[in-house]
C-alpha cells in the first residue's frame, strides 16, 4: 500500500427582391427563394447554431449549410478496455450520410503518411431531437493497433471528412503516464469552462488522457448544453482520449422522477464509446480500464449501488496492477452543504479498505477537499486518499462535517488536477484557472 507525502446561416433580407414590382426578376426570385429555403432549413435543423455564414455571400452560405449537414462534428476519442491495442472515436452528423467510416494510419512526419490508410466502417445510431428532427451519431473502434504508437485518423463519408487527428496508444507495460482529472463542469460551460480546459492543456499538453467524474452538463436532456461542452473542449477531445462517468445531472431530477422511470438520459451513450465490462444494464457508466500499471475503475453513483458493490469486489479481487484508482461522482465523505453519503460509505469503504485502493476521485459537491489517508472512516497511514474537485464556476460552501479527516479544503475556484503515475510513485497537483498550484501530495509504493 502506498504512503502519502503532503505537499455554433441566418435568414437574410433576400425576400425583399421578390415583390410584385420586380416581376422581370422572376427567375432570380425563384433562385433566391430556394436559397432561403436551404438556409432556413439548415438553421431550423441545427441544435448548435453556426453563424459562420451570416456575413458571407448568399450562394456561399447556401452551399456551406448543405456541407455542414454532412460534416462530422462533436468528434471525441475515448479509451477502451484495451488501450494498448484499440481506440474508440465517436462523432455525429446532422443528417444521415452514406457509408460513414473512419480512416487510420501510423503517424509519421511525411506528408504522404495517409497513402496506406485503412478504412473502418462505422456503426450509426439515429437520435431523435424533438419537433420531428433527428441527428445521427457514429462510432468506430480501431482494433489491432500496435502498443505505444502514434496514429493519425479522420472520420467522415463521401466528400465530407474531418481533418486528420492523432493519438497515442498505451504501452502494455507498467510505465509512467499522466492524466488530468476534472470535477463537474456543469454550468456556463462554453463561457467559463473553456478557460479551465485550455489552462489544463497548457499545463499538461502531453497528458495521456482526461478524466471527467460526472455532471458534464447541467441538463443532460438538452442537446445545446452538450454542444457547449464540445465547443469548450474544442480540438483537444479529437487528440486526447477521454474517460467519462455520469453524474446526477446526466439523469432526471430524483425529486421528480423515481422508480422505473429513473434512467440515464438518452443523450449520454450516443455521444461516447466507453467500455462495457461492467454490470449488465449499466454499460458505459460502470467499467474499468487497465492503463500502464494502474486499474482505473468507474462507478455510477446514481443507481444500483448494491450491484456495483458486488461487481467492484470481484474486479478488485483479481487486480494485478500496481495502482488502483476509483472514480465516482458523489463523494464518499461529502464536504458539500447539506450533503452526506452514508449508504455509499457503508457499501464501498469496506471494499476500498479490503483491497487497499490508493485514490478515489469525486465531484458533485462544488467544493475542493482532499482527505488524509483513511481506513474505516479514520486516519490511517495505510488507507485511501479521497479527493473532491470542481472545474465549473458553480460553488457551494464547505461543510465542516468531516473537517477532522481533511488535509485541504476550499471553495470558489475553478480547478483541474494533473496526476503523474510511475510504477512506484503517484504525484498529484491541483491548479486553478490562472495556473496557480493549490494543493499537492505524493503517494509512494514500498
Amino acid at each position: 500500500m502506498a504512503r502519502v507525502l503532503v505537499n455554433r446561416c441566418q435568414n437574410s433580407k433576400m425576400i425583399g427582391y421578390c415583390n410584385r414590382r420586380h416581376q422581370h426578376f422572376g427567375k432570380v426570385c425563384v433562385v433566391l427563394v430556394l436559397m432561403i429555403a436551404i438556409v432556413a432549413g439548415c438553421a431550423a435543423t441545427s441544435n448548435v447554431p453556426d453563424r459562420s455564414c451570416a456575413a458571407g455571400p448568399k450562394q456561399a452560405c447556401a452551399t456551406s449549410c448543405g456541407q455542414q449537414s454532412a460534416m462530422p462534428e462533436r468528434i471525441i476519442l475515448n479509451l477502451t478496455a484495451a488501450p494498448a491495442t484499440s481506440q474508440a472515436v465517436t462523432w455525429r452528423t446532422r443528417y444521415p450520410v452514406d457509408h460513414p467510416k473512419a480512416q487510420i494510419a501510423p503517424a509519421s512526419g511525411m506528408a504522404d503518411f495517409d497513402k496506406n490508410a485503412r478504412s473502418v466502417d462505422a456503426q450509426s445510431q439515429t437520435v431523435a431531437m424533438g419537433k420531428g428532427h433527428a441527428v445521427v451519431h457514429h462510432t468506430v473502434v480501431f482494433e489491432g493497433l500496435t502498443p505505444d504508437t502514434m496514429y493519425a485518423y479522420r472520420v467522415g463519408a463521401g466528400g465530407a471528412w474531418s481533418e486528420w487527428n492523432q493519438f497515442q496508444t498505451a504501452s502494455r507495460e507498467a510505465e509512467a503516464f499522466s492524466f488530468i482529472y476534472f470535477g463537474d463542469p456543469q454550468e456556463e460551460i462554453k463561457s467559463k469552462c473553456s478557460r479551465i480546459f485550455r489552462a489544463a492543456y497548457r499545463k499538461a499538453p502531453h497528458a495521456d488522457f482526461w478524466h471527467f467524474v460526472g455532471d458534464l452538463v447541467d441538463n443532460g436532456d438538452r442537446d445545446g448544453e452538450w454542444g457547449e461542452l464540445f465547443d469548450a473542449m474544442g480540438w483537444i477531445a479529437r487528440n486526447t482520449p477521454m474517460i467519462m462517468l455520469p453524474g446526477n445531472h446526466e439523469y432526471p431530477n430524483r425529486r421528480k422522477v423515481n422508480g422505473e422511470n429513473y434512467h440515464l438520459f438518452p443523450l449520454w451513450r450516443p455521444h461516447f464509446t466507453l467500455p462495457e465490462n461492467g454490470p449488465a444494464g449499466l454499460e458505459e457508466t460502470v467499467y474499468f480500464i487497465d492503463y500502464q500499471g494502474a486499474r482505473l475503475v468507474m462507478l455510477n453513483g446514481n443507481e444500483r449501488l448494491n450491484d456495483q458493490a458486488l461487481w467492484l469486489d470481484r474486479v478488485l479481487a483479481d487486480n494485478p496492477q500496481h495502482w488502483t484508482i476509483v472514480a465516482i461522482h458523489q463523494p464518499i465523505y461529502s464536504t458539500g452543504k447539506y450533503r452526506d453519503s452514508q449508504k455509499r460509505q457503508n457499501l464501498f469503504v469496506p471494499i476500498f479498505d479490503k483491497y487497499q485502493v490508493d485514490l478515489v476521485l469525486q465531484g458533485h459537491d462544488h467544493t475542493y477537499s482532499r482527505s488524509a489517508r483513511l481506513k474505516n472512516g479514520a486516519r490511517d497511514e495505510t488507507g485511501t486518499v479521497y479527493v473532491v474537485s470542481v472545474s465549473g464556476p458553480k460553488s457551494y460552501p464547505v461543510n465542516p462535517r468531516y473537517e477532522d479527516l481533511m488535509e485541504a479544503s476550499g471553495t470558489g475556484s475553478q480547478l483541474f488536477q494533473v496526476i503523474h503515475v510511475t510504477p512506484d510513485r503517484l504525484d498529484y497537483e491541483s491548479y486553478d484557472a490562472a495556473g496557480t498550484c493549490c494543493d499537492v501530495f505524493t503517494l509512494k509504493k514500498p
